[in-house]
């Protein structure tokens, strides 16, 4: 797969799964935003996917 074809996919996850989560919005708020964050890239198969790409593209 090429990086441009990557990027566009990122792209494309991020507006449909990340843009409205309700689990983001609601940790972000009772919580705060780091560790909302962190539940993102740890624990929310979304974000394994991410990651996931990231390290095709480095």
């Amino acid at each position: 797969m090429d990086r441009k074809k990557l990027l566009l996919e990122v792209g494309e996850v991020l507006d449909t799964y990340c843009q409205d989560c309700f689990v983001k919005e609601f940790f972000r708020k009772e919580r705060g935003k780091r560790y909302a964050q962190s539940f993102c890239i740890k624990n929310c198969t979304v974000g394994e996917k991410l990651k996931e790409y990231g390290r095709k593209l480095s």
